[in-house]
């Protein structure tokens, strides 16, 4: 994915937390603000869907919990239901309220957009990334 340079009007690839190109979350189900498979973001993502995680269980009951079920199939609107282990763009906000409550999932961070920084510690993701080498 591109995002506008704002100083020079090219394109610049989409960067990471790690500062190296965004990844592809995951296409099954597909994810990410674009319905794209990655979790980049523009000025319109007010959600800033930019943390790709690995759902888990306790997870989806804790977003269900706060109002947001991700696990419910909404077949008219395309929507399969999002299930444990399953890649999936999700709100920094969203990711940071479940870590500080002892509920946040794995997260790939090359998939996950240099966006959330504005949101979450990139010390904290760390703690949580399964693609960490």
């Amino acid at each position: 994915m591109f995002r506008d340079d704002a100083g020079g009007g090219g394109r610049k690839p989409s960067r990471n937390v790690l500062g190296q190109p965004l990844e592809s979350c995951s296409v099954n189900p597909m994810t990410g603000f674009f319905r794209n498979g990655c979790c980049d973001t523009a000025a319109e993502d007010v959600g800033s869907h930019t943390v790709c995680i690995v759902a888990t269980d306790a997870f989806l009951a804790f977003s269900k919990a706060r109002g947001n079920d991700l696990s419910t199939p909404m077949p008219d609107y395309g929507f399969p239901g999002v299930r444990p282990g399953d890649g999936w763009c999700l709100c920094a906000p969203r990711w940071q309220e479940a870590h500080e409550a002892g509920a946040a999932p794995r997260v790939k961070l090359k998939s996950t957009h240099e966006g959330a920084l504005a949101f979450c510690k990139l010390e904290d993701l760390k703690r949580y990334a399964i693609d960490l080498s």
